[in-house]
């Protein structure tokens, strides 16, 4: 099924789902509600409550405390990408303004900080001390993922286990927890919810090499420029394999030592990257981890309209365009 499809057959829980996490961000303060009302008319995909639903619909089915816990896990996602927005100073995203375009840094900044601490509301609004904990376990773990990232890129390294272990702090720790948690608030076993565990890690992971493979590539959906992770000293895994395969891998290092990267520059990398086959490599990485996510999911669980919609969900986060 298309991803319109999947959004289709949890139409109740995801219509819960926001009337929820629009109560939890009204407060008595007026410009606040101004800049989640206008935040959340543009709320995206909702690719990780989405994986909660299924997950808990997988294993069970959906109830209030699976709903708190999506919530909690989506204001958390959404907290992190204001708070990059400031870093990064993106001006769009989704094709719309940012929060720091449309106020300014100062705005932007509390405003994080509010999602953040609405999403801790949720989470203990599910009564169970080991999604809370989880919480506090991605909060570290996105946070780590993107300081393994500077890191990589400040000490120069170019190696594509250092990638796959950035990567899967910053983005594949939030998919798991999303399976984590859906098995956690339909009381599900451990060992029962294990191998969709790992399904939900090899889905975010191949989230993250497909937004990255995006980089290389103009697209106005998108809304940043080609070769923005480039500009931010980010080396990913199309570049990657393309300086460790290449005779002409030190040249290309000398130029990503420099201190800035002009436009020349970036377009130099990137068709290096392209010509030396880094985006097909990325793209094969990608299928392989496809393949044992639909083993893992279709050993362990009997077929189900939530099991399909899981696998086609994976189809659609590696065929997705923006």
């Amino acid at each position: 099924m298309k991803y319109a499809e999947i959004i289709e057959i949890l139409a109740p829980e995801l219509d819960a789902l926001n009337r929820l996490i629009t109560s939890a961000l009204h407060t008595s303060t007026p410009l606040m509600n101004e800049i989640t009302a206008t935040y959340l008319r543009t709320k995206g995909k909702q690719i990780r409550p989405v994986m909660v639903l299924l997950c808990a619909r997988l294993l069970g089915s959906v109830n209030e405390k699976v709903l708190h816990a999506a919530a909690a896990l989506e204001m958390l996602h959404n907290a992190s990408l204001i708070h990059d927005d400031v870093i990064d100073e993106t001006k769009r995203r989704r094709g719309v303004d940012t929060v720091n375009a449309l106020w300014d840094n100062h705005i932007a900044v509390l405003t994080g900080d509010f999602f953040v601490s609405a999403a801790l509301e949720q989470a203990a609004a599910t009564d169970s001390l080991p999604i809370v904990k989880s919480m506090g376990d991605l909060g570290k773990e996105l946070s780590l993922g993107e300081i393994h990232q500077i890191c990589n890129a400040r000490d120069r390294h170019f190696r594509i286990a250092d990638y796959f272990d950035a990567i899967d702090k910053k983005t594949a720790s939030l998919f798991v927890k999303c399976a984590f948690m859906g098995a956690e608030a339909t009381g599900t076993p451990a060992e029962v919810a294990a191998p969709l565990l790992q399904f939900a890690r090899l889905l975010g992971l191949c989230f993250q090499i497909k937004d990255d493979i995006f980089d290389y590539f103009p697209s106005e959906k998108i809304g940043k420029p080609t070769g923005n992770d480039l500009r931010e000293g980010k080396v990913t895994l199309p570049l990657l394999h393309a300086l460790a395969e290449s005779d002409n891998a030190p040249a290309m290092k000398t130029l990503l030592a420099k201190d800035e990267l002009d436009d020349t520059d970036i377009r130099t990398l990137i068709d290096f990257a392209i010509a030396c086959g880094g985006i097909d490599y990325a793209y094969m990485r990608m299928e392989q981890m496809h393949r044992e996510a639909t083993e893992l999911l279709t050993r362990a669980y009997p077929d189900s309209e939530a099991r399909q919609a899981l696998l086609d969900l994976f189809s659609f986060i590696i065929s997705r365009d923006i």
